[in-house]
């Protein structure tokens, strides 16, 4: 029937006739002369409907915007001065020979071309949604992405096994999903969080080069980048080190970017989990913006002011300050506003000082703490930020996570503001980097135990397996994040594959071997025939289209996703179930 796409009519088809099918995007009645533009997922065409063909004519004067037209004619370029230099067929038009309604459409609750659409809006009616030209060209992005992702890996030997949707709950960091079994009277499946633990099976089975590009579920907490279900490419290799995981991984997300959206990432930097926080206070810091922490920890011990000093000695406790070049000209107004947003992340306030002229040393300084800081502990904060005149300083006082995470999310508020990019304080490039060396194992304060940073399956740095027995605070991971613009695109580890190395891991977890053999008893009893060396890394393809299109969302480039509710609009899930599909299922509901 169709023997072109709309998007893809050019010059290359001047007076040919074509055949097109697609959906009325505007229609215009210029008097006597009617114009459609033809939409389908490749773009438009201008159709031209001329009153020489009366019964074509009278078909033209009823279409809507959203009926499904059929439309043959002949390509023919357009009157001078009528070009459009934003569509592949700008230069060119079709004179409608006949036309058909395959469909007509209601009047739709929104216009196609309107940008300031509520997501509530979108959601409910996605299948519109979809159809707007922002939305088919992120899909198609998403596709292309997943088809050059899947050439790479063939090429490098990789091959496609799927694992298993329903499985066993396994303690990996969120919340399962819960199945319930019919015939199996009160047991549950679990929905994967993610291949995890047969990826590592499928490396003891021999198959050394795996992928899967796989749906994911995590039952936790929603942001911009999180879904209650995600697309994951999931991929193991045995018998790599980790830096060659990592060099392969590397050309892949290299090759990807350049194949898809024209795009050269420059050098990869490799970054020290501890170094980042020390100078972002981030594991995936954001290089574009040009600022870092200064660590003042030491120099605020002695000092009178018991807002530095206290955590300056306490165990855990850090004292840091972030310069922002400039920063001088932010008006008391706009300072009182940061102090309001990083009370989010738990800091209690924001110690400032603005340096309005550095030669005249205290006397040149304006805050309401200077009075509490000594000579020394000034010289030093000025020395060691490099501050010159007309910068502002501000300070995070409190236990290390709260300073990282409060002067971490201050650093890119500032970072990514009109006044940021206008001071030169961040560089919109590609800025990719591999964090590597995370920690084993974080304390649980409240559980009073300490917990996998990764997963238990994080093989240790070499050397620091009886760390774990001695001190598994300083027990350093094979673990290894590859970022970019301070996202994380994916993450990954070497495995454990010896058996009485994954035991050393389960006692630092105060997992006992009863307690490891109901729940990881299959992993543990492969591990014994020979493991091969193995590790991999899993990419989030949501979020590398996310970024590749530069949308604001991963929810624009999922084509039916969730609501930060987790409901789906269109569908109106989840929802009630009846009475009977309960039974079946042995669950009753407590209200």
């Amino acid at each position: 029937m169709r023997t072109t796409y709309c998007g893809l009519v050019s010059e290359t088809l001047l007076d040919q006739t074509v055949t097109l099918m697609g959906w009325a995007h505007r229609r215009r009645d210029h008097g006597g002369v009617i114009f459609i533009d033809l939409r389908d997922r490749e773009g438009l065409v201008q159709v031209v409907c001329d009153p020489d063909r009366p019964e074509m004519f009278a078909i033209a004067e009823s279409v809507r915007n959203e009926f499904c037209l059929k439309v043959v004619g002949r390509v023919r370029i357009r009157p001078a001065g009528t070009e459009n230099a934003g569509l592949t067929s700008g230069k060119v038009e079709v004179l409608c020979h006949s036309l058909e309604v395959l469909n007509p459409s209601v009047t739709p609750p929104f216009q196609l071309d309107d940008d300031n659409l509520s997501e509530t809006t979108r959601l409910t009616h996605r299948v519109l949604d979809l159809r707007r030209p922002a939305m088919q060209k992120n899909l198609m992005l998403r596709y292309r992405v997943a088809m050059e992702v899947r050439k790479f890996l063939d090429a490098q030997g990789f091959i496609d096994i799927e694992t298993p949707m329903l499985t066993k709950s396994t303690p990996e960091g969120a919340r399962d999903y819960l199945v319930p079994s019919r015939v199996n009277e009160g047991m549950f499946f679990a929905l994967p969080q993610s291949p995890q633990l047969f990826k590592q099976l499928l490396m003891v089975a021999g198959f050394d080069r795996y992928y899967q590009i796989t749906k994911c579920f995590r039952d936790e907490d929603l942001r911009a980048d999180r879904q209650p279900e995600f697309t994951q490419i999931d991929i193991e290799t045995s018998f790599l080190t980790e830096e060659e995981i990592r060099a392969m991984f590397e050309g892949m997300i290299r090759h990807v970017f350049k194949t898809t959206i024209g795009v050269e990432l420059g050098d990869y930097p490799v970054m020290k989990y501890a170094e980042a926080m020390h100078r972002y206070g981030s594991d995936k810091p954001d290089l574009r913006v040009k600022l870092e922490f200064t660590e003042l920890t030491d120099v605020m011990a002695d000092v009178d002011f018991k807002v530095f000093s206290t955590p300056a000695t306490t165990k855990g406790g850090r004292v840091a300050a972030l310069r922002v070049p400039g920063g001088g000209e932010m008006s008391r107004g706009e300072i009182d506003g940061y102090t309001e947003f990083v009370k989010i992340y738990g800091a209690k306030g924001l110690a400032w000082i603005k340096v309005n002229d550095l030669a005249k040393g205290r006397d040149g300084l304006q805050s309401p703490i200077v009075k509490n800081l000594h000579d020394k502990a000034l010289a030093e904060v000025l020395g060691r930020t490099g501050a010159q005149s007309g910068d502002l300083i501000f300070f995070g006082a409190d236990k290390e996570k709260v300073v990282n995470d409060a002067l971490g999310a201050l650093r890119l508020k500032v970072g990514h503001s009109d006044f940021g990019k206008s001071h030169g304080l961040f560089d919109d490039v590609w800025a990719p980097l591999w964090v590597v060396d995370f920690p084993m194992f974080e304390h649980d304060e409240e559980a009073q135990r300490w917990v996998a940073v990764h997963h238990p399956f994080t093989a240790p740095k070499d050397g620091h397996e009886d760390l774990m027995d001695t001190d598994p605070g300083a027990c350093v991971a094979k673990a290894y994040d590859m970022v970019l613009n301070g996202w994380e695109l994916g993450g990954g580890s070497v495995r454990i594959h010896r058996a009485e190395v994954q035991s050393k891991v389960f006692s630092a977890l105060k997992i006992g071997p009863e307690e490891a053999q109901a729940k990881f008893g299959f992993l543990l009893d492969a591990l014994q025939y020979g493991a091969p060396p193995h590790g991999g890394l899993a990419f989030g393809l949501d979020r590398i289209v996310t970024m590749m299109a530069r949308a604001d969302s991963i929810r624009d480039v999922i084509a039916f996703p969730k609501t930060q509710r987790a409901q789906d609009l269109l569908t109106h899930a989840p929802s009630p179930v009846d009475e009977k599909q309960l039974r079946e299922l042995h669950i009753r509901l407590r209200t």
